[in-house]
């Protein structure tokens, strides 16, 4: 019987996509596991697979339509000899990304829980793809959950298991998803507005899916998340002067610590010795994580990324350079996976570099706080000895989520990111 392939969410985030390009053409024949499409969703364009085989009756929606909704048709499998116009068997949605397994943010939508994982002797329902892969890897496939319809184990699964992310039973305990928010965020329609500008010349922009997806979240994070705020600024001249001397050591390796290296590298060592601020608001409860996932903004045309850094306490300075260069460099490309933009508790959001002096960052839920950083500025200062010298002085902002960190807590946390620049040695530690 006919088939309906059906828009996929590829990410917890995603409502509607646009089929940037079909890979297949009417006619072809196609297997599960076969790249059928590529599809741009609000944050980046991604491949997706077939789950069942048959063949390309009918292309229902052309490449380049935007706005397609999750789940609607976009083409119909038959099998030899059937007609595309024949009535359709029931919906087979296509491989998705693997489940986190922390609750989703508050901005999200909860996703529908894995399949639990087989018993022992009972039929492995899994893509080729998957199968092949699991080999390669020497991957046990019949212990892993399947996030596929009907509990089928596809290419995700198996890729999950390799980065450390395997998808728990449907039975572990999960937080109670918050609310999602307004589809789009408070504020006058565009009619009235644009009559206030009615003779003035103007360009309409409209919105596209990454923009209305951070106006969404935004909107909701200051109405929902009680913010405040902490200062500090940080004395930079032992960093610079330890980073010239680590460069000039790392230039045969083409490495070139930045500023923003160690911060990064300052703010997971932080988590480690603060450990209760190491969390994030899951609706009716505050998880607390072990490892140091830090998330670090990257500007893109028309929005941003905050690509995470997991396990950040563990790498050393020039392997989360070399990781966040290339996260940055996929992002302006659109090329992130949902499982490296999602996640962590800690976010940093850098414009120094772009000579902001201090500023107050959003935080972007569920993390716990966000870490704004400014320029380091040459200042005039009061040395120990009580005499006025000239220091090189960067502000950082602290916006933390009251709900998960108190005040002292906080405080802890940003003093703790403080000592850890001013003794940049001890990181190496």
């Amino acid at each position: 019987m006919a088939t309906e392939v059906l828009m996929p969410a590829l990410s917890p985030t995603m409502e509607e996509g646009t089929l940037a390009k079909w890979l297949v053409k009417e006619g072809d024949a196609v297997k599960s596991g076969d790249i059928l499409a590529e599809i741009e969703t609000d944050k980046a364009t991604m491949e997706f697979e077939a789950v069942d085989e048959g063949i390309v009756g009918k292309i229902l929606v052309a490449e380049g339509t935007a706005g397609v909704k999750v789940n609607t048709p976009i083409a119909v499998l038959v099998e030899e000899g059937e007609s595309a116009d024949a009535a359709p068997a029931p919906k087979v949605t296509l491989a998705a990304p693997p489940k986190a397994e922390v609750a989703a943010p508050a901005a999200v939508a909860a996703a529908p829980a894995p399949a639990a994982p087989k018993a022992s002797g009972a039929r492995v329902m899994a893509s080729p793809l998957a199968r092949r892969l699991a080999k390669e890897r020497g991957v046990d496939i019949s212990a892993l959950a399947g996030s596929g319809p009907h509990g089928r184990i596809v290419k995700a699964d198996v890729e999950a298991v390799g980065a450390g992310r395997a998808v728990k039973p449907a039975a572990a305990p999960a937080a109670a998803p918050a609310p999602a928010p307004a589809a789009a965020p408070a504020g006058p329609s565009a009619s009235p507005v644009a009559k206030l500008y009615e003779g003035r010349e103007y360009t309409e922009v409209t919105l596209d899916g990454m923009r209305k997806t951070i106006a969404a979240r935004l909107t909701e994070a200051k109405q929902t998340i009680p913010h405040f705020y902490l200062r500090r600024d940080v004395q930079l001249d032992t960093l610079m002067a330890f980073r010239a001397e680590l460069n000039s050591k790392l230039e045969s390796r083409g490495v070139k610590l930045s500023v923003n290296d160690f911060v990064i590298k300052a703010c997971a060592n932080a988590l480690q010795q603060v450990p209760d601020a190491n969390a994030v608001w899951a609706g009716d409860r505050i998880l607390k994580l072990k490892p140091s996932d830090v998330a670090v903004a990257v500007a893109i045309e028309g929005g941003l990324f905050t690509p995470v850094l997991k396990d950040a306490h563990q790498k050393t300075l020039s392997a989360l350079s070399a990781e966040m260069k290339d996260l940055a460099a996929r992002a302006r490309n659109r090329k992130l996976a949902p499982h490296e933009y999602q996640g962590g508790t800690f976010a940093i959001s850098n414009l120094g570099m772009f000579g902001i002096d201090n500023f107050d960052a959003v935080i972007n839920p569920p993390h716990g706080a966000i870490l704004a950083v400014g320029a380091g500025v040459k200042k005039p200062v009061v040395k120990a000895n009580g005499e006025i010298g000239v220091a090189t002085v960067m502000s950082m902002t602290l916006s933390v989520d009251h709900r998960v960190i108190d005040g002292a807590l906080g405080a802890e946390l940003l003093k703790a990111i403080v000592e850890n620049l001013e003794n940049p040695m001890a990181m190496l530690a």
